[in-house]
């Protein structure tokens, strides 16, 4: 019987030894989500004609020795927010519901393809990709597999559910707002958000289909089960050598897990200290440091990053049914009871009115401070979210909703907090395991690295995935 959590490098290598072929392995995972999709709902589309002939067609490659990708014959899912042939993104918004079928590959769907990844369906999203829960009008409610009264998390939340319960064994997700590393976290998997600008974004929706310009802030990245399965795909993605693993004895590890304007529940914190002692257990020189940049000035900047580019693209039309769609705005967002996101509201829409020049000379000015951090530390481990995972919420408007963070209600704009370091200066995250909490929830963290610095995030990532003990699948499915 196939194992279908078995890691993405054994299956390959069972592919290889000609233990197991690709349709059959395909037809493995299909199955596996036509048992789970009415509890986790984690796959949108499929287009197993595709893949089957794909997969035969490797079957047929492999049986007569040709040289084959490193991907040769290993079934995929895909992030609803990446264009798939026959498959185009609808990013979770009812208006491209009808998108023509015949759209092209994303560029990073066209390299896993290239590798000899058979693609055969579509993980679920939020609408345009914009809350971390994973639920629309087109598709539903995805559900935690470890708890399916709670969220996968967002935007990439069916992507993570979809890993979490054996559909398949590596994805690839996009990150604005914690979206890689927020599923990840809360469904107990592996995801790396790299630098910005490292990885082609051609082929994500949102921005709208047809609009090839680099969206700032956002990039696109691998998932994955484990450590060494997220790196054999980060180099199909990055068309990179894999370079083995280094040491990391000596290296200087930087751990921020307090800040007073960032929540942090007791659970999430006990899963920073189990991490920061892994790695101190393997001969890291592991300091707890404050904020290494100033918090406020961090956040205001994000959140003005943020409401430049949304709607980038977009023509008036969708614009307006964006916002039928949901209801919430700055307004109300500054009209809400927590004065942290009311202020940091009130500065992002008086920075709108500045010059465009100025916020990018103040965003350049936090990244030359987090360079020369980085001069004396390697690495810093900290936080993705305040909580775990938390109940379903689709109450409107969205930016009135609620956190519990420890008994304590906080905005739910908090969720943005932890993870604005890397993604506001442009900064490689991994995020990794770190153990559960009391109730059995999955608690990661994210290493955050220099710019271009994801090959040695892969080193402290496996010391953490050894020492807390990795992925674990959720029971009773």
């Amino acid at each position: 019987m196939t194992d279908l959590y078995a890691t993405a490098r054994q299956m390959l290598a069972d592919l290889n030894a000609k233990r197991i072929s690709a349709r059959e392995l395909l037809d493995a995972h299909a199955a596996r989500n036509d048992a789970l999709v009415k509890s986790i709902n984690a796959v949108t589309v499929t287009d197993l004609d595709r893949a089957k002939k794909d997969a035969a067609a490797i079957d047929d490659a492999r049986a007569k020795g040709a040289k084959l990708g490193a991907l040769a014959g290993l079934p995929m899912t895909i992030k609803d927010g990446f264009d798939v042939e026959a498959m185009p993104a609808t990013a979770g918004f009812p208006p491209f519901a009808d998108r023509p079928k015949n759209c092209a590959d994303a560029e990073l769907v066209s390299r896993t393809r290239a590798a000899g990844a058979v693609i055969w369906g579509k993980t679920n999203v939020p609408l345009m990709l914009s809350d971390w829960q994973s639920y629309n009008a087109i598709y539903g409610t995805t559900n935690n597999p470890y708890d399916v009264t709670r969220v996968p998390g967002g935007s990439s939340g069916g992507a993570a559910a979809a890993l979490a319960t054996g559909i398949t064994p590596l994805e690839i997700g996009s990150d604005i707002g914690g979206s890689l590393r927020t599923p990840a976290n809360f469904c107990g998997v592996t995801s790396l958000k790299p630098t910005w600008g490292k990885l082609p974004m051609r082929g994500h929706v949102p921005p709208p289909p047809g609009f090839e310009a680099e969206v700032d802030l956002g990039v696109g990245g691998p998932m994955a089960r484990n450590v060494d399965d997220l790196k054999l795909l980060w180099n199909v993605l990055n068309k990179s050598q894999e370079t083995p693993r280094r040491d990391i004895k000596g290296a200087r590890v930087a751990v921020w897990d307090e800040d007073p304007m960032l929540p942090l529940s007791r659970d999430v914190k006990d899963g920073v200290a189990r991490a920061a002692g892994a790695l101190a257990k393997q001969g890291a020189k592991v300091e707890t440091i404050k904020a290494p940049v100033d918090t406020r000035e961090l956040m205001v900047n994000y959140i003005w990053l943020l409401n430049s580019i949304i709607g980038a693209g977009f023509p008036e039309s969708v614009l307006n049914e964006m916002a039928k769609s949901r209801e919430s705005d700055l307004k109300a967002f500054a009209a809400s009871r927590d004065p942290w996101s009311a202020e940091l509201s009130r500065l992002a829409v008086n920075a709108q009115a500045s010059e465009v020049l100025a916020a990018q000379r103040a965003r350049q000015a936090l990244k030359d401070q987090i360079a020369t951090f980085f001069k004396s530390y390697d690495a810093i481990v900290m936080p993705i979210t305040p909580i775990t995972a938390f109940k379903h919420d689709h109450s409107e408007p969205f930016q009135l909703r609620r956190i519990d963070v420890d008994g304590v209600s906080e905005g739910y704009g908090k969720m943005l907090g932890w993870i604005s370091l890397a993604t506001a200066l442009h900064l490689p995250a991994l995020a990794v395991q770190a153990g559960r909490s009391p109730s059995n929830m999955p608690t990661g963290v994210q290493i955050v690295g220099p710019a271009n610095g994801e090959d040695r995030l892969f080193d402290f990532a496996a010391a953490v995935e050894e020492g807390v003990g990795g992925f674990k699948a959720p029971s009773g499915l």
